[in-house]
């Protein structure tokens, strides 16, 4: 069971249906409790960093995820909900994330057009060409993206996708089981739906080799 985190910032029935067309089991919850007994976790999110980050607090949705991903639960960040496990935000001032992930969130190059709104393909990174959460992706596949900020990790190895808009930014992360990804698989036609599937089949296999 896939737990899909409801903070007031999410585009929380989209993902439920591709999750439905799946036939991965999920539920959507605002009560950061239940996340105890689900196999893994989806976090995404429209809008601001900031606000984001403050209903996450409020909700007491911080410390529960960083608590169930120490536990090995795997966890998916989308769009805004990728942004959010990364150290800090540039996004109107300078915000806290989650600090799963260490990097930062920053702005494109002044002279590109923002939101970066639309399809674009990703290249995939060396590191995670044979992995599981890749199978049955190939460079180039197109992902549709809306956003104005990208996150900028420490590490390279963090990175999973990349993509060029006027600039090669990460498009897609992913430290041990957990994965961000800045576009949205579940309006990302085949592609998506492909790669949802494989987290749902990562969230199997942590849940089987924990038990």
């Amino acid at each position: 069971m896939i737990a899909i985190i409801d903070y007031g910032a999410g585009n929380l029935k989209n993902v439920k249906h591709a999750l439905d067309l799946l036939e991965l089991d999920s539920y959507i919850t605002d009560n950061p409790d239940d996340l105890v007994e689900a196999k893994g976790m989806i976090l995404p999110g429209v809008g601001a960093f900031g606000h984001a980050m403050n209903e996450l607090r409020e909700k007491g949705f911080d410390h529960k995820i960083v608590e169930e991903v120490a536990l090995g639960k795997p966890l998916l960040g989308i769009c805004l909900g990728m942004q959010l496990l990364f150290d800090r935000s540039y996004e109107h001032g300078e915000h806290t994330g989650l600090g799963l992930i260490p990097g930062e969130i920053v702005e494109f190059k002044p002279d590109l057009k923002v939101p970066h709104m639309g399809w674009n393909e990703l290249e995939i990174a060396n590191h995670y060409r044979k992995h599981p959460m890749t199978r049955s992706i190939q460079d180039r596949d197109y992902v549709y993206f809306v956003h104005s900020f990208f996150a900028k990790p420490k590490e390279a190895k963090d990175i999973l996708f990349s993509t060029d808009y006027g600039q090669m930014f990460t498009s897609a992360v992913m430290r041990e089981q957990i994965i961000g990804m800045q576009f949205h698989p579940e309006k990302s036609s085949k592609v998506g739906m492909q790669l949802l599937k494989n987290f749902g089949e990562m969230v199997t296999r942590e849940y089987i080799s924990s038990n």
